[in-house]
């Protein structure tokens, strides 16, 4: 809570077909948590860890947007445990088993590391603009 706030209004897409739009998350921008740990230029990704043994790993050019968060707060309040408390990330641009719930360990890595969606046949890339869902 100590690091930098940003404040991003943005949609959040389901691969199932739904969306939620205008979300207003506060959070922490992943840009600026670089900032501080400042990996290695061989650290092209990040890898999410979750409290639910989930897994996912996005590009740091796919986390560098100004919308991209690890986001405490929705609609002005604190997040409740089923939306991801105390911190969840949130990558508008991706389908949201991109955007997981209760981030507990991100880890700066040499190259992406296949999450459990992505292991199941899901796409890697989650484009929602190009609708890209699943494995090709």
């Amino acid at each position: 809570m100590k690091l930098p706030k940003t404040v991003s209004i943005s949609d959040f897409h389901c691969v199932e077909g739904w969306s939620v739009l205008d979300c207003k998350w506060e959070g922490v921008k992943i840009k600026d948590i670089e900032k501080i740990v400042n990996p290695k230029d061989v650290a092209i990704a990040v890898t999410f860890d979750f409290a639910d043994n989930y897994r996912t790993s996005l590009s740091r050019e796919e986390l560098g947007g100004d919308d991209v968060l690890l986001a405490y707060k929705l609609n002005g309040k604190l997040l409740e445990e089923g939306l991801g408390a105390p911190v969840r990330l949130v990558v508008p641009s991706k389908y949201a088993y991109k955007s997981a719930l209760w981030v507990v360990h991100l880890r700066f890595t040499r190259g992406k590391e296949l999450g459990f969606w992505e292991q199941r046949g899901y796409s890697d890339g989650a484009d929602v603009w190009k609708n890209d869902r699943y494995k090709r």
